[in-house]
């Protein structure tokens, strides 16, 4: 079982690399912030590769409720936010909300009680974990549910604006594909609040996948159809 979600981490790892190498090339801020999202999502399928190998340990849990369920689709937002509003002042305020939302996540995790014998689930739930409408429980409620909206929203008005375009249909579909993989990740959260492992890591694979697959159909070069100009005569 825990080969699964290894899978996961493989994929999110060698899609961080090739944002980052993005970043490089072109200092793109929604590259970088794309980047260090899918590092969290690496690290955070990482840590329920090993808790379902060898159990969850609560700095194991916390690991895995900071990067995946609090603050990846954040920074995934974020990049979206910076990507199609360009001014300073934006990019500013998206980092500056990041980082606190980052400082606040583990301050609260800090301070959290975990449940031992929730623990001992083959998937906590964080529900369980962390009680029931506590600070640590209700992170992705402040956090990542707002910020999965954006990403949706930001991302099918990217889509709107590129319809009809014959040069950017690769850009086009490999944007509704990364919000549809987006979406299954998302998804997979009603598995992981009633502790259903298998339902939860398929949905972490198939979900990374699909935005892998998005991601390397919008990075195809974008090709101008030549203007044919037929002379006329005099």
């Amino acid at each position: 079982m825990w080969l699964i979600p290894l899978v996961a981490t493989g994929i999110a790892a060698v899609f961080a690399a090739m944002l980052l190498r993005q970043y490089v090339a072109r200092r793109g801020q929604a590259q970088l912030l794309w980047a260090i999202s899918m590092a969290m999502f690496a690290v955070a399928s990482a840590a329920v590769t090993i808790g379902a190998a060898s159990g969850w340990t609560s700095t194991l849990f916390a690991v895995y409720w900071a990067f995946g369920a609090v603050l990846t689709v954040p920074f995934l937002a974020g990049g979206e936010i910076v990507l199609l509003f360009r001014q300073p002042w934006v990019r500013w305020t998206t980092w500056i909300v990041l980082i606190f939302s980052v400082a606040y996540t583990f301050s609260v995790l800090r301070q959290a009680p975990f449940d031992a014998v929730a623990l001992a689930e083959r998937l906590p739930s964080g529900k369980l974990v962390f009680g029931d409408g506590s600070a640590a429980h209700r992170l992705p409620q402040l956090f990542s549910y707002p910020a999965f909206f954006i990403l949706v929203a930001g991302a099918l008005w990217s889509a709107w604006k590129m319809r009809g375009r014959p040069e950017l249909k690769d850009r086009f579909v490999g944007t509704l594909l990364i919000v549809i993989g987006s979406t299954i990740v998302a998804g997979g959260a009603t598995f992981a609040a009633f502790s259903l492992l298998t339902g939860f890591i398929v949905t972490l694979v198939v979900g990374i996948a699909v935005m892998f697959w998005g991601f390397l159909r919008a990075s195809k070069p974008v090709v101008v159809p030549e203007v044919v100009v037929v002379p006329t005569s005099a």
